[in-house]
């Protein structure tokens, strides 16, 4: 759910990458087969799935590669059926939410139980290599003032909340009131009772303006989202998976990527967490930067390019 809403959210704010020109200009849902020899990089219609298709499309040219971009194809119901017929070889990706709609039923325990359950739904066409660290996914986090007056930081938990959850309004989407992965889960599994709930929106500019504005102190905002480097709210740590599990994971056509492109995405992989990933977000959403010169630097300084 968190991704869908991201899409919807993020959408607005959605960058394009130059690609050097080597975007393919063709329409990204003629569905026709990557040509033999050419890795074709896709990405949903959202900023952050634009930049990581620029992360691995740029480690593969590295590689000697040849590579070509689909933007901002769509949802994930159009980019699987593309990836499965051939037309996309890589797209970015995340476990936990790509699990959901390949089995809305399956039980979420861990990461690696997440990609192997994935593995096991996939076209037999398509697999995943390694997930990041790197997490895109829903979180409790507080404005800069509630982080000041009771001491919370980045090493802070969700249940370091107990004793001062009654003094403290959250916000988040509807459902989030009534939904095992909200309030009623923040309260089971951590014993958090709130002043007060408030219906904002899921994640989006509703739920941003209300933490800045001191609305509500707490709110459920995406790990990613670049607010959290604008108005230095504090995510607090989840090390219960209360959320689940939204691991950027490359998804690939088996027969479209050679094992050097494999190693070439497995290590961009390595490098990428949750803290690197916001900030590259940051560059492209805040300050504007082409997401592909952004992937570009960022790959040079850690040595994938």
């Amino acid at each position: 759910m968190a991704a869908v809403a991201l899409m919807a959210a993020a959408a607005l704010l959605a960058g394009c990458s130059s690609g050097d020109g080597e975007d393919t200009g063709d329409n990204p849902l003629d569905g026709e087969k990557a040509e033999a020899g050419t890795v074709v990089v896709g990405s949903n219609n959202f900023a952050e799935s634009t930049l990581l298709a620029d992360l691995y499309g740029e480690a593969l040219k590295a590689k000697g590669l040849k590579v070509t971009y689909k933007h901002n194809i769509g949802s994930r119901e159009t980019t699987y059926g593309l990836m499965k017929n051939g037309s996309v070889t890589v797209l970015p990706e995340y476990n936990g939410s790509l699990l959901a709609y390949l089995d809305a039923d399956a039980e979420q325990a861990s990461a690696e139980g997440v990609n192997a359950a994935v593995k096991a739904k996939l076209d037999k066409s398509l697999t995943l290599l390694e997930s990041s660290p790197a997490e895109d996914k829903d979180s409790v986090t507080v404005n800069a003032a509630t982080a000041k007056k009771y001491r919370l930081t980045s090493d802070s938990t969700i249940a370091d909340l107990k004793d001062v959850a009654p003094e403290l309004v959250i916000g988040g989407s509807p459902e989030f009131q009534t939904r095992q992965q909200g309030l009623k889960g923040l309260e089971s599994e951590y014993g958090l009772k709130f002043k007060s709930f408030k219906a904002l929106d899921a994640g989006g500019p509703l739920t941003q303006a209300a933490l800045t504005r001191n609305t509500v102190q707490i709110a459920d905002i995406f790990t990613t989202d670049p607010t959290i480097v604008k108005e230095k709210f504090v995510v607090l740590k989840d090390p219960d998976n209360f959320f689940g599990f939204a691991n950027v994971t490359p998804l690939v056509h088996k027969d479209g990527l050679s094992q050097e492109g494999v190693d070439a995405l497995n290590a961009v992989s390595a490098k990428l967490d949750t803290e690197t990933l916001l900030a590259l977000d940051a560059q492209v959403q805040l300050d504007k930067k082409d997401p592909l010169d952004v992937a570009k630097n960022w790959l040079k300084s850690a040595g994938l390019a």
